[in-house]
């Protein structure tokens, strides 16, 4: 029973696709108010559920209750670059109709349309300067700002905005460390129920409480991620214990009724060649084997008891156990000789040279050019500023930050197909599925996959490339991704036998992948700092 203070309320939640994909199945639980950090699998269907529970997509069936008003900002921002920066905030109405007022047009809708909000642009100013943007940002469009920057606004508009219930799918992504910072100062403060969906660790320790989508289950634990993290960890390992004393047992139970059928026979035999050879008389001999067949069938049903009672016991024992599914990525080896030169990168004053298997990252604030220099080395050259970067190899791979590089309207398999023309079809379906992308998924349009989703595909892309990549250009590699998954593709990285160039906000995710060289692009200039 959800309790009193539930802020949202899912009952049986389905959600099947046109083309009979289900998103969710049935889904039922509780959120609570405070901040909740909503976890969960690529491709389980959290930002599914969180547009249900906004009422921007209405469930196939069953049903969501919600305490109050609900505002939700989507994982992909889909904002208008030809609207002006006051429409983030949500003030553009209001603040049109004053500067029309001010400039003399005293047309009775403006009036309506500030009502009392004559501080509307002072206002905006000061949201604006609480995320660090300047006051003409006011007057720009949302073209002329950054990614981070365009989030940002919306964050600190939505929060002004102050409905009762918020929910916030992935609200770090490409943002750079300052930027989270700030995020995290908006999110401390938050008005209302906050439902935060993320895979960043740092975000998600600023939580009151973190729900699991899992199968058909929405469950919640009081606490950040690593309470969160300890609790299932925890909850794992007394499943598995129980799983193998349940398991003991059945072979117990099985061992002991053959043990006694064997000795039942044993007796049978004994008394049948008794009778035979007559050596008791007829009528007792008979009467023992009524009693023994009457024993034997006591015994028998007995034992068969204990074991399907110790299989049921083994059964329950066994869905407690999480059978997840992981990607194994398998990279192949381009053949990279260690000494070999890959990349340069200079500055004008000095000149960095990345060879053979080095992995090297390119940190910077948002806006300071870093996916411009990715974009471009893909190209043969680039340059920004003062810096010069050029690939020296043929292969390069190159997983862009927002994954527009795939045809939305074609199917995975094909969208996979067309980076390695010469790789058979069962080959490729084979290596898909350990991207976890398997029977009916590789026939479903890209435009239909989860944000998780389509960076296996992209990446799937990438690795499968025929002939494989010398050189990999990876932008924000962990955004979207489960935490499981950024596990896989720490190891796949350090396994590999090629180089890598890739940027990154994730201070954990680098610290873990043992960088050679770490670069900081700052004001057209690159800065070698401590890896």
């Amino acid at each position: 029973m959800p309790s009193l203070s539930s802020s949202l309320v899912f009952d049986r939640v389905r959600v099947v696709w046109p083309d009979g994909a289900v998103a969710l199945d049935g889904v039922s639980g509780a959120i609570g108010t405070g901040r909740t950090g909503l976890v969960g699998r690529n491709g389980a269907g959290k930002s599914t559920l969180l547009r249900v529970a906004a009422g921007r997509l209405t469930p196939s069936s069953g049903t969501v209750s919600a305490s109050g008003e609900v505002a939700m900002l989507p994982q992909r921002l889909a904002a208008d670059p030809r609207r002006p920066v006051s429409w983030l905030l949500g003030v553009e109405t209001a603040l049109t109709a004053l500067r029309a007022i001010e400039s003399g047009d005293v047309a009775p809708h403006h009036f309506d349309a500030v009502g009392d909000d004559w501080d509307v642009e002072a206002r905006a100013h000061t949201l604006l300067a609480e995320v660090g943007l300047a006051s003409d940002a006011l007057d720009r469009t949302v073209g002329e700002l950054s990614g981070g920057e365009t989030m940002l606004a919306a964050l600190v508009g939505l929060r002004a905005r102050a409905a009762d219930i918020t929910l916030l799918d992935e609200p770090t992504n490409d943002l750079d460390r300052e930027a989270r910072a700030r995020v995290g100062e908006l999110l401390r403060a938050w008005p209302g129920t906050l439902v935060v969906v993320s895979h960043d660790v740092g975000l998600l320790e600023l939580m009151d409480a973190t729900a699991e989508l899992y199968g058909r289950s929405l469950s919640v634990v009081g606490g950040p991620y690593s309470v969160w993290r300890a609790h299932r960890d925890a909850e794992q390992e007394a499943a598995v214990r129980a799983e193998r004393d349940a398991a003991q047992s059945l072979r117990r139970e099985r061992r002991q009724r053959i043990e006694s059928n064997d000795k039942l026979a044993a007796r049978a035999r004994v008394a049948h060649k008794a009778q035979v050879e007559k050596r008791v008389p007829k009528i007792i001999a008979g009467g023992r084997a009524n009693a023994a067949q009457v024993s034997a069938g006591r015994l028998s049903t007995e034992m068969r008891g204990n074991e399907d009672a110790a299989r049921a016991a083994l059964d329950e024992a066994s869905a407690r156990v999480r059978d997840d599914d992981v990607v194994r990525i398998d990279l192949p080896d381009p053949g990279n000789a260690p000494g070999r030169r890959v990349l340069s990168l200079g500055n004008g004053e000095r000149e960095w040279i990345v060879t053979g298997r080095e992995r090297v990252a390119l940190v910077g604030r948002n806006g300071a050019g870093k996916t411009t220099l990715l974009d471009s080395v893909v190209r043969g050259a680039a340059a920004v500023g003062a810096v010069r970067a050029r690939a020296s190899v043929e292969h390069v791979g190159y997983l862009p930050q927002r994954l527009d590089g795939l045809d939305d309207a074609a199917s995975v398999l094909d969208a996979v197909c067309a980076a390695a023309p010469g790789v058979p079809v069962p080959a490729v379906r084979d290596r898909l599925a350990r991207f976890l992308v398997r029977g009916d998924a590789v026939t479903r349009p890209v435009g239909s996959l989860s944000g998780g989703e389509r960076f296996r595909v992209a990446l799937a892309r990438v690795l499968l490339a025929d002939p494989p990549p010398q050189l990999l250009v990876l932008d924000e590699p962990t955004n979207n991704l489960d935490l499981d998954t950024v596990d896989q593709v720490v190891s796949a990285l350090q396994a590999y036998r090629g180089a890598v160039l890739l940027v990154s906000h994730d201070d954990a995710f680098l610290a873990r992948l043992g960088l050679d060289l770490r670069l900081e692009l700052s004001d057209g200039r690159l800065i070698e700092r401590a890896p």
